[in-house]
């Protein structure tokens, strides 16, 4: 790992194309400005939605213009701010972006409640009448079922007003953890150092040297450490800002607000962690057979994520990801890889870190194409993290290709399904030409990772999650002591007695970005069994379970998520997802058991 470089550094090959978005900052203050202008014509239709269906229509068009222009703007803004954190003129570009949306917001804080005031022979009248409305029937009725949650104009004037108020907590996190959060170089065995990052402390743990790892994972959380009880005031005022909209919209709790937006019953949450929880025993035999094959005695949190298997190290160059992306994705047939090829040459993706960038990896849909952000390290988690992105890329081009605007964009409940489909497929293509014993322990040791990553850590992230939220409604208090507690004692519980839950991993909580995200993470979970049982169908049952599969990534919102699994195939209203993708877990763990010990 040398020196991470500035972003003036970065060879433009490697970086994302935004100007395809806006082709300068100039040209963005410009749309702004015009931007600007769909507020006074929001406003102009007040009191006339129930007047006409042309009216009516004229709303909902009006509605899909502000989408498209608000999306530009602001993918443009946070996408350069997310280039280099440090640069205050695309903050300022970012905070903009959250002034108009309240703007916008505010302006149309009327349209919901004389929507509702329209009895249904009216509206099916509108629908007689202009034919072109039904396109909107959907998205009408969704509004309505929400009813008893919508206030009275004045009401949702105040609550759109307070908008920008409310991303404050997760704007705070993020400043303290990417701009200004000091880490301290990692040293190895043989007093090397190695800078530490967001970017390189998953490459640090999966480090052979022992001592290396230790000293990544000590100065992670000193760093964080240092700043416990800030980030415990942050994430308390996250807890506070979603109770109040909560409340303020009559809902029972956040969780069920949060689940609400996307039609997603919150048993499903519950659920998941019930599941989780009867199939603890599995996790735990995991835990202790890489404690045996490490060779440990005591199996610390910094052992967790290095290979348990000697002898193999698996490198893949960025060329190398992507034409390992296209072999393993050819199952899902030649219009996939296509757009696939498209987004490789065309210059979707933003490859390398450097100082400032925001950590981690994400995918965004926008009208012109989908923006992927990376920090390539160069080793397999990394090809992984390239497949899984496009998954989102290209289920967020479909969708908007194939759906009029209002239902172009699929609710986060199946966000996770098609970046997760194509990790499992890459695994699978992986363990299939593999005939070496060794490489081929290394890949299930890999697949084993994602399965406590994903479904049993991000599990663990959602209960912790919803247990803030609830000591938060209780009036308790979110202090960093009473966080660190919770977070040590489910870790104990999921992790089992093999491993040594220490003051480190117990502040971990304080630099999880999720936890701004407002009960999001336990989709990862959901998604990644959906993703496991609908793999399986298309490696089993070939072109119709593709073209099933591609339906569904085409759908956007256009019916419930719930609907769309279960037409793809999978029901997640029941734990039988969950059980049979571990019941995949607990049969890897067999063979890798045995694979070891020939």
């Amino acid at each position: 790992m040398s020196k991470l470089i500035e972003r003036k550094d970065q060879q433009p090959e490697y970086t994302w194309a935004l100007e395809d978005i806006f082709p300068t900052d100039e040209a963005w203050e410009q749309a702004l400005e015009e931007a600007r202008g769909l507020a006074e014509e929001t406003r102009a239709l007040e009191g006339q939605l129930g007047s006409s269906g042309e009216k009516l229509l004229e709303s909902m068009k009006l509605s899909d213009r502000i989408s498209v222009a608000f999306q530009a703007l602001a993918n443009y803004a946070a996408r350069r701010a997310d280039e280099d954190t440090r640069v205050a003129k695309y903050q300022a570009m970012t905070a903009k972006v959250s002034a108009l949306a309240v703007e916008l917001n505010t302006a149309g804080a009327y349209e919901d409640n004389e929507i509702l005031a329209i009895d249904e022979q009216r509206l099916e009248e509108f629908y007689r009448s202009v034919p072109e409305l039904e396109v909107y029937r959907l998205r009408l009725q969704r509004l309505r079922r929400k009813k008893e949650h919508i206030l009275s104009p004045a009401e949702e004037s105040l609550l759109a007003g307070a908008g920008e108020l409310a991303e404050t907590p997760g704007n705070i996190f993020t400043m303290l953890s990417d701009a200004d959060m000091p880490f301290e170089d990692a040293v190895d065995s043989q007093g090397r150092s190695y800078p530490l990052s967001h970017g390189s402390y998953g490459t640090l743990l999966q480090s052979k040297d022992r001592e290396l790892r230790r000293s990544a994972y000590e100065h992670m959380y000193d760093a964080y450490g240092r700043f416990r009880n800030t980030s415990a005031a942050v994430l308390g005022a996250q807890n506070k800002q979603l109770a109040f909209f909560a409340k303020a919209r009559k809902y029972a709790s956040p969780l069920e607000a949060a689940l609400d937006r996307t039609e997603v019953p919150a048993e499903v949450y519950r659920n998941l962690i019930d599941a989780v929880h009867a199939n603890f025993p599995k996790l735990h035999r995991y835990v202790s057979l890489r404690k045996k094959l490490l060779g440990v005695e005591e199996l610390r949190f910094y052992d967790l994520y290095t290979p348990m298997v000697e002898g193999v190290e698996m490198k893949v160059s960025f060329p190398e990801a992507k034409e390992l992306a296209l072999e393993a994705l050819r199952v899902l047939g030649e219009d996939y890889l296509a757009m696939l090829r498209e987004g490789f040459e065309n210059r979707w993706i933003d490859v390398y870190e450097n100082v400032g960038k925001r950590s981690g990896a994400y995918a965004v849909g926008a009208r012109v194409h989908p923006f992927v952000l990376l920090n390539y390290q160069g080793n397999l988690t990394d090809a992984f993290t390239l497949v899984h992105e496009m998954g989102h890329a290209l289920h967020s081009y479909l969708s908007n290709t194939n759906q009029p605007v209002a239902y172009s964009r699929y609710v986060i409940f199946v966000a996770e399904v098609a970046s997760t489909c194509n990790e499992a497929l890459l695994m699978q293509y992986l363990l299939g030409r593999t005939r070496d014993r060794k490489e081929r322990a290394y890949l299930i040791n890999y697949f084993l990772e994602q399965f406590r990553t994903i479904i049993y850590r991000q599990t663990m992230f959602a209960e912790f999650e919803l247990k803030v939220s609830e000591m938060n409604q209780r009036g308790e208090g979110v202090t960093a002591e009473a966080l660190c507690a919770l977070y040590r004692k489910l870790n104990e519980d999921y992790f089992g007695p093999d491993v040594v839950v220490d003051d480190r991993i117990a502040l971990e909580w304080a630099r999880i970005p999720h936890f701004y995200y407002n009960f999001y993470v336990y989709q990862y979970s959901t998604g990644y069994a959906a993703a496991i049982a609908l793999s399986r169908k298309i490696l089993s049952e070939g072109e119709s379970a593709v073209r099933a599969y591609l339906d569904f990534l085409s759908s956007g919102c256009s019916a419930d998520p719930i609907s769309l699994l279960k037409k793809a195939g999978v029901d997640m209203t029941t734990a039988q997802p969950i059980d049979q993708a571990l019941e995949l877990f607990d049969q890897l763990i067999t063979e890798l058991e045995e694979l070891m010990a020939e």
